[in-house]
């Protein structure tokens, strides 16, 4: 794999990571439209644990505080007992667990490889596009994440699911399901990005297991450049589309959804 490639995909994984546009996506279009080569699960796992880092430094108080959540429910089983970090902590939690039988479906069955086709990106672009959108545009703004407990954190959890569909974008659906809850922009992104946190660990784990049995040096090198290059897009795509959600809707992101999307159609 070359340099360039490398490059490219680290840039597009950490500008589009956390963006409602769809990383998988945009990856997958990379070696779909042009000649170069599939990646493979190696270098996406570690452009993936670029942004899982990326987004632990960026966060990192809400992270430490998450921590101390987890370690009150492992020390307490008081159901009275709940402080605003294991609220936190338990959203998280039970946020992730809808996607995890979904994804080893999937990948058991090898339909995940299915899902790779530039067409289905196409479609899930736009599609997905509408109901955030909609959830944007016309849902109240007045409340949080936390507020909503654990009825949110099933919701935003079950919307996850679809993520699994190159295109569908994971922070896409999971902001439209917090904005759909009338949760305020900001919050809705913030908890987007820190419910990737687990998701990310996990299929970066597998991966990283993937990496050591190959025993390949050139490809550790390659994948270790390859999350460094991600781990600093990211940060600043982070910090931009945070002051973003302060001041803009999230049209932009929907009208380059819809034209990304029909652009494709047209080409294929």
């Amino acid at each position: 794999m070359s340099i360039t490639q490398i490059f490219l995909l680290a840039i597009i994984q950490g500008i589009t990571e956390f963006l409602p546009v769809s990383s998988s996506g945009h990856l997958n279009l990379l070696h779909g439209l042009t000649d170069l080569p599939d990646q493979g699960i190696i270098i996406d796992v570690a452009v993936h644990a670029g942004t899982l880092l990326a987004v632990i430094i960026y966060f990192r108080h809400d992270v430490m505080r998450l921590m101390g959540g987890g370690l009150e429910i492992l020390r307490t089983h008081n159901s009275n007992d709940a402080s605003q970090q294991k609220s936190a902590a338990l959203q998280i939690i039970i946020a992730t667990l809808p996607i995890l039988p979904f994804g080893a479906l999937l990948v058991l069955t090898g339909w995940i490889d299915l899902l790779r086709d530039p067409k289905v990106v196409a479609w899930a672009t736009i599609i997905f596009a509408l109901p955030l959108f909609l959830a944007d545009h016309f849902r109240p703004s007045n409340t949080t994440v936390q507020a909503t407990g654990w009825r949110g954190a099933v919701i935003i959890g079950c919307a996850q699911i679809f993520a699994l569909i190159p295109g569908a974008s994971r922070a896409g659906v999971t902001i439209t399901a917090a904005r759909a809850l009338g949760c305020n922009r900001p919050d809705a992104a913030r908890f987007s990005m820190l419910l990737s946190i687990p998701v990310i660990i996990i299929f970066a784990g597998l991966g990283f297991m993937d990496l050591l049995a190959a025993g390949d040096m050139t490809l550790l090198g390659n994948a270790v450049l390859a999350a460094a290059l991600a781990a600093i897009t990211a940060l600043a795509s982070i910090h931009v589309f945070m002051k973003m959600t302060t001041k803009l809707s999230l049209l932009p992101f929907v009208l380059y959804r819809l034209v990304l999307g029909a652009s494709l159609l047209y080409i294929l």
